[in-house]
């Protein structure tokens, strides 16, 4: 209890963040549908979301060092808030675009101060239980956030403006802290080839996570839409499914940290497969069957990246930890940037169950790499833990390094 109430700033901060970019998303896609967006250009807003994310994670701990943390998570926040509020000012879909920019800049830079921060704060007594809570609390935020869309109107001022005040108020915890702030942490060079060094497979299974997470979550309120299910149904459907990768993560990381790791990627994807093939199939079913679906689909991929992660993690020395989480994020941004888009086009010229069938393609490949990988090179003999990776900044590799080490040399 003591250590929630040392954190409840930074906690609560995540809260309200995960509130107001978490919402944002599903709300830009019915919000676009009543607007007559075409569905090429709802899947742009997505894609231009992770766009800022991806500059955000990169530009964040540099801004850090050169304002202090207190003085970015405000500018982040900002930036935030203004591209929440000017979206009912210039109704055009290239506009929102630069908006969704500015929101995954936020996310990205807020959550690398956050954890700049957690990573200044714990101890290696705390940092089990800290990261325990920071996952329970962002998840739960998350699951929330896909709930909003069944109270807030689309293409509405009053929608966009609740979401901006919760992202303002995002500020207040975090900068009335009595915290101190600690020192800058360096910022970790980005060396993509690094993870295809340590794991050719760990890469292409963060792509195929980043094509099934990206294309459900920016995409899925437009096949909802087309499925026939209605506001409320659509904001359950979201949430059934982060509610399904948060609760497969225990069993996925218990075979994860006893058998093949490749194996449990190949048997997820395998799964995945045949959830996609069931969801695609949902214009036969009712509406407790379509969340079912979306459920078990959720089951099936969220646990790839994390898996593909702790993979990379075998083949890595400890003084690489940082890089390869830096690597990890990078490969998971390039395929979210273009999972959105490529969705959103099928869509739009095949209908509704071209998404899944694109999502089951990727994760067939996958199946395919991961048996050829299991051919060219044996299991790794020393493995660490398995961690539930959060894809939220660079920094994400501190705090859960030592955790990998540790957790691996008991093992």
């Amino acid at each position: 209890m003591r250590l929630l109430i040392s954190f409840a700033a930074l906690f609560l901060s995540v809260v309200l963040l995960q509130l107001s970019t978490g919402g944002v998303g599903p709300l830009d896609a019915l919000s676009g549908l009543a607007l007559d967006f075409t569905t090429a250009q709802i899947g742009l807003l997505g894609s231009a979301h992770f766009v800022g994310f991806f500059i955000g994670c990169w530009f964040a701990p540099r801004l850090m060092g050169t304002i202090g943390h207190s003085r970015a998570f405000a500018a982040f926040t900002s930036a935030g808030a203004i591209g929440l509020l000017a979206h009912m000012l210039v109704i055009d879909p290239y506009a929102w675009a630069l908006m969704r920019v500015a929101s995954g800049l936020c996310v990205a830079g807020c959550y690398t101060v956050i954890e700049a921060w957690l990573q200044a704060k714990v101890t290696n007594e705390t940092r089990g239980r800290a990261m325990g809570i920071y996952r329970v609390v962002d998840m739960g935020a998350s699951l929330a956030a896909q709930l909003l869309i069944s109270i807030l109107a689309p293409a509405s001022y009053v929608s966009y403006n609740l979401l901006a005040l919760l992202c303002c108020a995002a500020l207040l915890p975090l900068t009335l802290s009595r915290l101190r702030e600690p020192e800058t942490p360096e910022a970790p060079r980005l060396r993509p080839m690094l993870l295809i060094a340590c794991s050719p497979l760990a890469a292409a299974g963060v792509l195929v996570a980043a094509l099934s997470s990206a294309s459900f979550r920016m995409v899925g309120p437009l096949y909802g839409q087309q499925v026939g299910l209605a506001v409320d149904q659509i904001a359950g459907f979201l949430a059934v499914f982060v509610l399904g990768g948060a609760v497969a993560q225990y069993p996925v990381g218990w075979l994860a940290d006893r058998y093949d790791r490749r194996w449990v990627l190949i048997g997820l994807s395998v799964a995945a497969i045949l959830s996609s093939v069931a969801t695609a199939m949902t214009e036969n079913l009712d509406t407790f069957g379509i969340l079912m679906t979306a459920f078990f689909f959720g089951m099936t991929t969220f646990p790839i990246y994390s898996v593909s992660a702790a993979h990379a993690h075998d083949f890595a020395e400890a003084h690489e930890r940082v890089e390869l989480s830096a690597a990890l994020m990078f490969f998971f941004a390039v395929g979210a940037i273009a999972a959105p888009l490529m969705a959103s086009t099928l869509i739009e010229v095949y209908g509704p169950p071209a998404m899944f069938v694109m999502i089951a393609a990727g994760h067939a490949l996958l199946v395919v790499f991961g048996l050829y990988r299991m051919r060219a090179r044996p299991t790794a003999e020393r493995r660490t833990a398995y961690v539930w990776s959060p894809r939220t900044s660079f920094l994400i590799g501190r705090l859960t390094g030592r955790s990998r080490d540790r957790d691996g040399n008991e093992r």
